[in-house]
């Protein structure tokens, strides 16, 4: 059994980022080489000199939701902050906070708009099924109503939603961005794609899967909560033939590694495919399509670094980031990026 310290790593909490760096691809990059166990210190915009022609790099599209909303309980007004998940079967999975002051059956409303209400339906231990007494899909009522689903680690306000969207961002369902995109800029990937790099896309609607704490001592015991995907068959298929080719295939952030990963377990081969993934990688799993990764700096103890560990290994991990925390590097979701291959 793995021990969730084996995880841990200390932070100075000056280092989190608190803002994007402009332009996008001027963040510092921490290129990794596990081959010749090996750090470089870059900027990410030279992030084309460690790709080549054929090689294909994989986005994720998915497009973040202003998932936040503030609402009151009906009778007593008490404030609740209000975050959307997902839909299924005409409710809404949330997280409600404070969790400890609703209870089963209660009605939320909006305050200035009293019309919106939402029926606690069912406590599902983490999270709430609530049931919209209105028309509106999720998408048309965040739109009025949501605020930016920034991580609590961040305090800056007024950070204008685009800002948290990769510039590829298409398709409508994250509740946190798909970080590791965002330090591409249009013109980036157009010098890849004149390169011969081929852009992918696939989508993974973040949700809780992907920043869910993981609770328990032993890492194996952890449950992932379940996330949408799409992996088209143009994607499949051209990374398929790079592989065969001898191409390297660059995935850009864990949502994309995740995707790729789960359908190549379901199959033994790349597929068009969709659903719903609880994939959980952490040291000890097999890769059977990702030769390189483009992530950010993670939290400790989280999923996403466990992810990082099983792809570059416990202690090279741990001592990238220590070099990562000794440079100055900027950390989490508008942070500085690391290059894995």
């Amino acid at each position: 059994m793995l021990k969730i310290e084996l995880f841990d790593f200390h932070l100075p909490p000056e280092l989190i980022a608190q803002k994007p760096v402009t332009p996008r691809d001027h963040c510092r990059l921490l290129v990794v080489d596990r081959g010749q166990k090996t750090l470089a210190h870059r900027i990410f915009f030279q992030i084309e000199e460690y790709l080549h022609p054929g090689d294909v790099l994989v986005i994720n599209e998915s497009r973040v939701l202003p998932a936040r909303f503030v609402a009151h309980k009906e009778g007593s007004g008490g404030k609740v902050e209000v975050l959307f998940l997902r839909e299924q079967e005409g409710r809404w999975e949330c997280l409600v906070s404070p969790r400890k002051k609703v209870r089963l059956g209660q009605t939320l409303v909006l305050k200035e708009h009293p019309e919106y209400r939402f029926l606690l339906e069912e406590d599902h231990k983490d999270t709430w099924f609530v049931r919209p007494l209105f028309a509106l899909s999720p998408e048309e009522f965040l739109r009025r109503f949501g605020a930016i689903p920034l991580p609590p680690y961040i305090k800056a306000k007024g950070i204008p939603l685009e800002e948290y969207q990769t510039v590829y961002a298409r398709v409508s369902g994250s509740v946190a961005s798909p970080t590791a995109g965002l330090h591409f800029t249009p013109q980036l990937l157009s010098r890849l794609k004149e390169k011969g790099v081929r852009i992918l896309s696939l989508i993974l609607h973040v949700g809780l899967g992907t920043f869910q704490p993981v609770k328990e001592g032993e890492v194996e015991k952890h449950r992932m909560h379940r996330e949408w995907f799409f992996l088209p068959q143009e994607t499949a298929q051209s990374i398929l033939e790079a592989k065969g080719a001898g191409n390297k295939v660059v995935a850009v952030g864990t949502t994309s590694v995740r995707v790729l990963e789960s359908v190549w377990q379901r199959w033994g081969t790349l597929r068009e495919d969709h659903g719903e993934t609880d994939l959980f990688i952490y040291p000890g799993f097999h890769f059977g399509v990702v030769d390189a990764l483009i992530t950010n700096f993670h939290l400790p103890r989280s999923t996403l670094f466990m992810l990082v560990c099983a792809f570059g290994g416990i202690e090279f991990m741990h001592h990238a980031y220590q070099e990562a925390i000794r440079e100055g590097y900027r950390f989490y979701s508008f942070g500085d990026a690391m290059f894995i291959r």
